[in-house]
């Protein structure tokens, strides 16, 4: 059984045999301990190029301490792709697996055998570095020896506050050529004080003359000189300006939005709440946004990526829009009186959707599982990695950028206009549902240039957002009629009353026509010139 926890902690470079600067008088700290010696032994898990490190993921078995097992580390805050940073610390997430017999029995042999590869990574974690290893087998990389003496630090009821712990590591590389070396770093993790007490402590070892690390990873380090491994060195951001390349504005938001799917893809394996929908939309903002920009990446460079985008949205949207209905029909018979809701309504219900998410679940993992994914991950990469060579000899994003939005926002207005005149009825909900796809088209275009055009293009992005919104829940209310009337089909030749279903599809109608009423609201509101002047200033 894995157990997942958010560690949240600073490094420092160290001298061997530096001392801590004094601690007691730290805000929140009441108590420091005496140092606690523990040696710890850990070989790390890649794939041959390194690409679990390349993604910013860590996989080791460890032994020693009192977390000894399995540690998958990962990028934190899936929500928006990149890690969590507080005064300077890194904020990852890590799933651990306690270490079995088998486990123990390896690392014995390893001692004996360092060459000795046998037993597998455990199939609960390897799956969930499938996004990264896409079928590559994972080997031992490194083994890292590390002699730690623990101070903690507690508050006045005794309860721990952080971690600070003086390494001694030695480590070893284990691919093709073996190189050996060592160092001493400071490691500062929260265990339960506040980021107040990680400035504080910034500030502290910085006076005392302690550098912060360049690598948030000791394998990192380990690796620095073999060949493939990364530098350790961290690039400061550059800022974005009109008169960036607009190649470098896009490729920042395409890259940000790549690196979110795949720091999705652990959670959607495992389940997690929103997480199908959140890798939904990513695969949406990915695909529009490739569509939004033809000026800096062709439309045919990106045609089969797009389609493989559509397939993969497809699949997570079936298994989002299962769950959603099955949680919306159970609400409204849960609000409805229940002098109305006749025969085992609840039950139907249950019944219609429980096949339909357990099917759509299985397809997901499939999917994820799949060459096809693979494949997918593949484009995108050595697309973006083409974008980025390409990136300097485009024009200012001054001058073309702006364009490509209002060329989105022309397209919205166009379907609006079109769906405002469209008959009542199918042809009407058909129409506002192009018009939802062209303003989630305009949104994140708009999102892709807001680090570049700042406050306007938020504030276009906003109004965009707001129509996409209602009339994304126009369309919910159309597809809940259809459901609802499917539903109540299938009661009614079960030999059950299907009067609960036909209230819930007239209740939907009527959602649906008052959804239509506030589109035009919304999208007056939207059009107002100042949401859209900078699109002709640039």
């Amino acid at each position: 059984m894995t157990t997942d926890i958010r560690e949240t902690e600073q490094k420092y470079e160290a001298e061997i045999g530096a001392v801590l600067p004094s601690l007691e008088e730290l805000p929140q700290v009441a108590t420091v301990s005496e140092p606690e010696a523990v040696t710890l032994v850990a070989e790390y898990y890649d794939t041959d190029d390194l690409r679990l490190l390349k993604g910013g993921v860590t996989l080791r078995r460890r032994e020693g301490g009192s977390d000894e097992g399995w540690h998958l580390k990962l990028p934190d805050d899936a929500a928006d792709g990149t890690a969590r940073r507080t005064a300077g610390a890194s904020s990852r997430r890590e799933i651990r697996l306690s270490l079995g017999q088998g486990d123990r029995d390896r690392l014995d042999r390893l001692d004996r055998h360092p060459d000795d590869a046998s037993d597998p990574v455990p199939e609960e974690l390897a799956r969930l570095v499938q996004v990264h290893a896409r079928g590559a087998s994972l080997v031992p990389v490194a083994r890292i020896e590390t002699h730690r003496r623990i101070t903690t630090l507690r508050d006045a009821a005794g309860t721990s506050l952080a971690e600070i712990a003086a390494d001694e590591v030695a480590a070893q590389s284990m691919g093709t050529t073996t190189i050996l070396s060592r160092w001493n770093e400071i490691e500062v993790e929260l265990t339960g004080g506040s980021p107040d007490l990680l400035r504080a402590t910034a500030k502290r070892f910085r006076h005392s003359g302690l550098r912060p690390s360049g690598r948030p990873a000791k394998l990192e380090r380990a690796l620095a000189a073999y060949p493939g491994g990364q530098n350790g060195t961290v690039e400061a951001d550059r800022r974005l300006t009109p008169r960036s390349s607009a190649g470098a504005v896009v490729s920042a938001y395409l890259n940000a939005q790549a690196s979110r799917l795949k720091a999705l893809d652990p959670a959607v394996r495992r389940d997690e709440p929103d997480a199908v929908h959140q890798m939904r939309i990513t695969t949406r903002r990915l695909r529009a946004t490739f569509q939004a920009f033809p000026v800096v990446v062709p439309k045919p460079a990106t045609a089969h990526l797009r389609e493989e985008l559509r397939w993969l949205g497809h699949v997570l949207g079936d298994a989002r829009d299962a769950e959603v209905l099955d949680q919306h029909f159970h609400s409204e018979l849960a609000s409805t009186p229940t002098e109305l809701v006749i025969g085992p309504a609840q039950a139907r219900v249950t019944a219609h959707f429980a096949s339909r998410q357990a099917a759509a679940r299985d397809a997901v993992l499939a999917a994820l599982d799949s060459a096809r994914y693979f494949g997918l991950l593949d484009e995108l990469d050595q697309l973006l990695d083409d974008l980025s060579q390409a990136a300097p000899a485009t024009p200012a994003a001054g001058e073309i950028l702006p364009r490509a939005v209002a060329h989105s926002y022309r397209r919205t207005k166009h379907r609006m206009h079109r769906a405002q005149h469209a008959p009542a009825g199918a042809a009407r909900d058909v129409a506002l549902h192009e018009a939802r796809k062209a303003a989630k088209r305009a949104r994140y275009a708009a999102e892709a240039v807001r680090p570049t055009f700042g406050k306007e293009a938020k504030r276009f992005s906003k109004r965009m957002k707001a129509v996409q919104s209602v009339l994304g829940y126009h369309q919910d209310a159309v597809t809940a009629r259809t459901v609802a009337r499917e539903i109540g089909i299938s009661a009614h030749l079960a030999g059950e009353n299907a009067f609960s279903f036909g209230l819930l599809n007239e209740r939907a109608h009527r959602d649906a026509l008052e959804y239509q009423r506030q589109a035009r609201s919304v999208w007056k509101h939207a059009t107002r010139s100042e949401a859209r002047r900078w699109l002709s200033r640039h």
